[in-house]
């Protein structure tokens, strides 16, 4: 028996697209199919819209994962314990812990600074640590940006090809590299200090560049001030 035609007016309303909603519709893609999955053309499919309703509120796709990121970034926890270096340490460790597990958004950053209230936290945080840490405010607020420019373009560096296959991707690249180094035939110092060129584990390597960025910038002047 054919079923009765429901008439337009009888279907319950749609609830009325917002940027939000779009960015949580992406986060929750992002975390069962993977970012790359989490396209325009995706997110407008999961949302029962065409990708054109999109682009009201975010002009492209490096634009949407710049927001999820903005949106993720609010989830970093307070770096409480130990001094200012430590907290710092954790702080940026936490960030980085996102970027390198959606190194994709890492990508998207540095086309795309997120500028957001919860990055704008992000920055005020680590900022406070710096002054925390006796760092004059003229070099602090250089160097916060160092810093996180670092933790973005290191995740983003190591951002795999296949984001599926990520684990298999860096673990490639880290013995391709290494076995460059040992078959090195005309670079002397390189071959003469192989062990301290290969050694440390990539985390290990992660935290003292930030523990010697933040070394580098109390120490450094800024031109023109004098500080």
């Amino acid at each position: 028996m054919k079923k009765p035609a429901v008439s337009r007016r009888e279907r319950p309303a749609k609830p009325a697209l917002s940027r939000q909603w779009i960015i949580d519709t992406t986060i929750e893609i992002m975390r069962t199919e993977g970012l790359e999955k989490a396209t325009m053309r995706r997110v407008a499919q999961a949302l029962d819209t065409g990708p054109a309703s999109l682009y009201v509120y975010v002009a492209n796709t490096a634009e949407l994962h710049a927001a999820v990121l903005e949106e993720l970034t609010g989830s970093v926890p307070a770096a409480e314990e130990g001094d200012w270096m430590t907290r710092l340490d954790a702080l940026l460790g936490s960030y980085a812990d996102i970027l390198f597990t959606y190194p994709g958004l890492a990508r998207s950053a540095l086309v795309l600074r997120p500028v957001g209230p919860h990055s704008l936290a992000l920055f005020d945080r680590v900022l406070g640590l710096l002054l925390d840490g006796g760092i004059e405010p003229e070099r602090a607020a250089w160097g916060v940006d160092l810093l996180l420019q670092y933790v973005t373009a290191t995740a983003a560096e190591h951002s795999p090809a296949a984001p599926s296959n990520a684990a298999a991707s860096e673990y490639a690249d880290a013995e391709k590299f290494a076995a460059a180094v040992r078959g090195a035939s005309k670079t002397p110092r390189l071959a003469a200090h192989m062990d301290a060129v290969l050694s440390g584990t990539p985390d290990q390597r992660f935290r003292w560049a930030l523990r010697a960025l933040a070394a580098g910038i109390a120490a450094t002047p800024v031109p023109g001030t004098g500080a």
